[in-house]
């Protein structure tokens, strides 16, 4: 096993010195992941508890993990790359009824968006560029009860998605960069990862 981790990082470090020397302009596929804030979904679920609020529940211990996102572009031109997103999120939470807590509430997030990226500023350690994605999302969602197990639920839906990220910005060497992303959408309002140019 430790022959093949070591072989293994040999090649990676390979296939990234071979890229280094080809120059940012010459990569055609790029991979990343990243970690957003204020998704689509954490707006409607902030959303749908404030009508919970007006019937009378509470809410609390509260979690929210993600919108995690990966995605992959392939550059038909150097400004033009066309690829797609996947976004996983998840919340949780406890609901209180009367005072007297009801049971937990847990909401998980597939999204799947087909996506451009255009690059209008392409330097070698650092771009800024506009994305768009259009998809959809599968939500699930799960209520199990503490006071009735017959209140237990389950449920799921698939509704339209978007990600716009109007502006973002890129740094680091011409093969391996960090990121940052203001816009709105499924990954986020705001959303920083990391990016891989081969």
């Amino acid at each position: 096993m430790r022959k093949i981790l070591v072989m293994a990082a040999v090649a990676m470090m390979t296939a990234m010195n071979v890229n280094a020397q080809n120059g940012y302009d010459e990569t055609k596929h790029e991979v990343a992941i990243s970690y957003g804030l204020w998704s689509n979904s954490e707006i409607i679920d902030a959303f749908e508890n404030v009508g919970g609020i007006l019937v009378g529940a509470r809410f609390d211990n509260e979690k929210y993990f993600g919108p995690i996102s990966a995605e992959y572009f392939y550059h038909t031109k150097n400004w033009l790359g066309v690829g797609g997103i996947f976004a996983y999120g998840q919340y949780e939470q406890d609901v209180y009824l009367a005072k007297q807590k009801d049971g937990v509430r847990k909401n998980t997030y597939l999204t799947l968006m087909p996506a451009v990226k255009l690059d209008w500023l392409r330097k070698k350690h650092f771009g800024m560029y506009s994305k768009l994605a259009f998809g959809a999302t599968l939500r699930s969602e799960k209520y199990t009860s503490d006071t009735d197990s017959n209140k237990d639920e389950s449920d799921s839906e698939v509704h339209v998605n978007w990600q716009a990220s109007l502006l973002g910005m890129e740094f680091g060497s011409p093969t391996f960069r960090g990121f940052l992303e203001l816009g709105t959408g499924e990954q986020g309002i705001a959303l920083v990862g990391l990016r891989y140019k081969f």
